[in-house]
This record gives C-alpha cells, structure tokens and sequence, in this order.
C-alpha cells in the first residue's frame, strides 16, 4: 500500500530560522534564502523527502507572520461561529481586501489549511512579547496540530525556559529543541517521532522515512571513513625513486610527491563535502583553512605539521632537510628496511654499522622518497576533523567550516595497515605500477575499523 504524503507547513514569526530548519532537515544547503534582515522569504516554497521510489515528506517553508496583532482583532470582527476557527479563516481569505492588507499573513494561513501539521519555529533569543502568542492563536485556527520548535537553544540569550512556560500557559505542550544550525540526527529523529505521535494516520509515513534516513546517515558515515582510509593508504604506500648522484633528480621527485599528496587529499576533501552535500563553492567567501574546498598549506610542509604540533624526524630521514618525507637508500630493499638504512644515513649516527656492509652496498646508487608518519597523521587528523564537522553541521547553518589546527589523532604508531602499506607500492593509485588487490581491500577494511574508533572520540570532542 502505498504510504500518504505528510505536507509540513514550517511557520513563524519573521526571522526565526524558517529557512535553515528546512535546509538541515532536507541536507539541502541551497534551498531558500538565509540572511539576517526579516523578511527574505516573500513565498511559500516546498522541498520533498523521501526514498529513490517515492516521495514520503513534503516541506514547506513560509513568510514570516508580522501583523497579528492586527490580524487578530480583525478575525474577532468576523460574523460568524467565535470558536469556528477553519470557517473564519475562510471568511478572511475570501475578502480580497483583508488578502490584500495582510498579504504574508495570509499566504502561511492559506498553507496551514492545506497542510497536516503546523511547525512553528520560534528564535528562543527573543523575549516572550503578546504578538508572537497572538500567532499561535492565529495558526490553532486553522484546526491543524501544532508542533512549536524552539530555535537557537545554544546560544547565550536563550530564553528556553521562559519560552516553555508560556507556550504551556497557552496549551501548547508539544515542544523540541531543534538547534537549526546543528546536524543532530538524534534531535532530527525526535522530531519526526513527535511527529508520528500526533498524526496516527501518518505513522507508517514516517516510519519509512525515518528509516530511510537511518540507513541513509550510516551508509554516508561509512562512505566517508573509507574516503579516508584510501587517501592514507594511497599517501603511505607512494614512492619514487631518484639517482642519489642527481640532486636535481631528487628535487623533482619530492615536488612530485608533493603535488600527488595535495591533489590526493583535495580529491578526498571533495568527496566528503559531496556525501554531506556541501560543495566546494560554499566556503569561497570566508577566511578559512578551509578554501575553496582546498587546504592552502601543504602537507608536507614542515611548518605545516608544526603547527598541528608534529615533530618530524623522530626516526626517518632526520638529517635529510626536507621534513615530512623520508629518504631511502635502497637498491631493492623492502621500504621497511631501507628506513633504517636512510634514515641512518640522514642523522649521520652510528647506526650504518649495524646495518651491514651488505645492507649498505645494495643501498648505494639509488634512493627513495615517500611520506613520512607525522604527514600522515597530519592528513588523518585534518580528514577526520573536517568529518567530525560535517556529522555536526546543520545545512541552515550561516558559519563556516574551520577545522581545527590542534591535532588529537595522536597515535605513537602507525595503524598496522598503513604500515604495511609501505612495504606494497602497488596499493597506492598515485604509483605507476599500481595494481590493488585483495590484501588492499583487507587492509582498507581494517583501517576503517580503526578510523571509526578515532571519529567516535573527535564526535566527543568541544568544538
């Protein structure tokens, strides 16, 4: 059987984040206009929810109410039934006039008779003044159940409680916190719930849709961990080779890491903006570390890995100069124990004569650049952090990203795959001799096991 369509009327006084409340409970960062000046939306306007086969949910965005004081009084002066609510609000819609005098008013009335429920969006900041319960008298008119939505329960003039206890005065008793600004799929749930507790014919409706959109978040979250893990795998297991007698070479090859390294984590940011549907244009006009969708530093800049407090060095390439990359003298090693050969090399310590003569002869002619752990975490931590944000983000949202500069992915190891990812060049798509396999799939699978675990404890994080 096919499941009827739930028509949402989202209504309110002007400027109390209409807009944004459609936008965070559609993802859909574009729909509307957000601004601080009243009155920018002249029209109603409607997205629709739902699966690939059907629509399940349809949103309406609204003016905002500004005239009901006036509005009120006129309804009292109607003939007719005082407690006919549907019948007076037809009586004003048909008087071309009264349509005329009270334009905005009368298109979110004209809605509320068309739709099966009611949110009245209410910015909690704002001081409990009569107008705004002179809305709520106007809207119960209409005969549609009501759900108040208190907005901007964060900030610091949230009057929430004042709030709760006047519209209780005034029999209004179902009431959510709804942060328009804040992706809490939790919060999202409670209020389709509600929702479903108010409109019995509608409870297979939201049903479906609230189990779509379960599914929808948990495949998008793990879509965007894998992102992750194959930027690193591919980062880890990158490589090239140079002639240890060319410093020109040498110098090539490492810009040439560089750039794969940039254009590899760009392609990674874009997918995770995609899977959350905001785009790289969103953020052209701010001041971020985050610009047009790029990151203006590079990785694999030694300050850069400073600034998010990585020590690079520690055990590779230290005394090579270039920071975040290694250098291995190799001539066909494994890249694990050219490490060791390199890095000896690079500090100038007694480690060459532990390494062998053997070890060392085979090292001469040939060396090897890749990226180093502290890059790596550098990457992770930078991945990890934008994620974490946009789990959060609200598409009503008007801040935009800026992830944070302090590093909490703070492993003294490497996760095991990527660890094993040095020693397989060929899982890296950015190597000419890449060729991924099953063991890749393996190692992928494991990193995002751990991955998650370290998106849990940035979830939990303060901003």
């Amino acid at each position: 059987m096919k499941t009827p369509l739930l028509r949402i009327a989202v209504v309110g006084h002007t400027n109390t984040g209409k807009t944004s409340l459609v936008r965070t409970l559609s993802h859909q960062r574009r729909f509307g206009t957000v601004a601080d000046r009243g009155g920018t939306t002249r029209q109603v306007s409607a997205v629709r929810l739902g699966t690939a086969a059907e629509a399940l949910v349809e949103l309406y965005d609204s003016p905002g109410l500004e005239n009901a004081p006036q509005l009120i009084e006129t309804l009292d002066a109607l003939p007719g039934e005082r407690h006919d609510g549907p019948t007076r609000i037809a009586q004003f819609l048909a008087d071309p006039e009264l349509v005329r005098r009270f334009d905005q008013e009368a298109r979110v009335l004209e809605l509320m008779l068309a739709a099966d429920v009611g949110l009245y969006v209410i910015d909690v900041r704002e001081p409990v003044l009569e107008k705004y319960l002179d809305e709520l008298a106007i809207l119960a008119l209409g005969g549609r159940p009501l759900l108040a939505v208190l907005n901007f329960t964060a900030s610091s003039e949230s009057r929430e409680d004042k709030w709760r206890e006047a519209l209780a005065r005034v029999q209004l008793h179902t009431v959510l916190s709804f942060d328009a600004a804040v992706r809490d799929p939790l919060t999202e749930r409670r209020l389709f719930e509600k929702l479903a507790s108010m409109l019995d014919g509608f409870e297979p409706t939201l049903k479906r849709w609230l189990e779509h959109r379960r599914d929808e978040e948990s495949e998008r979250r793990r879509s965007a961990v894998k992102a992750i893990a194959e930027l690193l795998i591919d980062v880890a297991a990158l490589r090239r080779d140079y002639a240890l007698s060319s410093a020109a070479e040498r110098a090539r090859e490492l810009g040439e890491i560089r750039r794969l390294t940039r254009q590899r984590e760009q392609a990674c940011v874009e997918t995770l903006l995609a899977l959350y549907r905001f785009a790289r244009d969103d953020y052209r006009e701010a001041e971020l570390p985050l610009v047009d969708g790029q990151w203006p530093d590079p990785p694999l800049d030694p300050q850069t890995l400073a600034l998010y407090g990585m020590r690079t060095g520690r055990h590779l390439g230290a005394g090579a100069g270039i920071g975040a990359v290694f250098d291995v003298a190799t001539g066909g090693l494994s890249l694990g124990a050219g490490t060791l050969v390199g890095g000896a090399i690079g500090a100038g310590t007694g480690l060459l004569r532990s390494a062998g003569e053997r070890m060392l002869e085979r090292a001469r002619g040939r060396g090897r650049l890749g990226v180093d752990d502290s890059a790596l975490r550098v990457l992770a931590w930078r991945q990890l952090s934008l994620l974490a944000q946009l789990i959060r983000r609200g598409h009503g949202s008007p801040e935009p990203l800026t992830p944070t500069a302090e590093s909490r992915w703070k492993r003294e190891r490497l996760p095991a795959a990527l660890s094993r990812a040095r020693h397989h060049p060929g899982w890296s798509a950015l190597n000419d001799d890449a060729a991924g396999d099953d063991a890749r799939q393996t190692a992928c699978a494991r990193l995002c096991a751990e991955l998650e675990q370290d998106l849990n404890a940035v979830d939990m994080s303060p901003d």
